[in-house]
C-alpha cells in the first residue's frame, strides 16, 4: 500500500517532502535519497496521530499510478489504520471493541499503538468482532 509524496527542493540546499494525503505532513533531508527515507516515518507519524485524535486515516493507494514518489507502507500499518476506520464507519469505540472480544483495555489499546508489533491472530481477531474479517490479495504464482 502506497501514499503519494511530494519533494522539492528548498531554499536552503535541502529537499522538502509533503504528501498529498496528509496537509499535515513536512519533513525534509540534505539530499533527496535522505528526505524520501524521511518520509516513511513522518508519514506513520501523522498516521499515529490521526488515529490518537480519532480522526479520519486517508486509505492508501493499492498501487503506485502515476509518475510522481510514493512511500510504501508495512502491512501492520495498513491493518492498524484500517480498524481505525473500521471502528468509526461502525460508530464503535475501542470500549466496545474491549467487550466484543472479552479483552482488557490495555490489549485493545495496543491493536492501535503503530509502535506496538500486534500479533496478526489479535488484529483478525478485531476484525472480526467488527464483522469485517480480513481479506488479502496477494499474487500467487501459478504452478504446473
Amino acid at each position: 500500500m502506497w501514499y503519494e509524496i511530494v519533494l522539492k527542493a528548498d531554499d536552503n540546499d535541502t529537499w522538502l517532502v509533503t504528501a498529498p494525503a496528509f496537509p499535515e505532513m513536512a519533513t525534509f533531508g540534505q539530499t533527496r535519497d535522505d528526505a524520501y527515507g524521511h518520509a516513511r516515518a513522518a508519514i506513520e507519524e501523522a498516521i499515529a496521530a490521526r488515529i490518537a485524535r480519532n480522526e479520519d486515516v486517508p486509505a492508501p493507494m493499492a498501487d503506485r499510478a502515476g509518475s510522481g514518489w510514493f512511500i510504501e507502507i508495512p502491512a501492520l500499518v495498513v491493518l492498524k489504520s484500517a480498524l481505525h476506520m473500521i471502528l468509526r464507519a461502525k460508530g464503535w469505540t475501542r470500549a466496545d471493541l474491549m467487550r466484543a472480544l472479552d479483552r482488557k483495555r490495555e490489549h485493545v489499546d495496543r491493536l492501535f499503538r503503530l509502535d506496538h508489533n500486534s500479533r496478526l491472530d489479535s488484529l483478525e481477531d478485531a476484525f472480526k468482532a467488527l464483522g469485517e474479517p480480513l481479506r488479502f490479495d496477494v499474487p500467487f504464482p501459478h504452478t504446473a
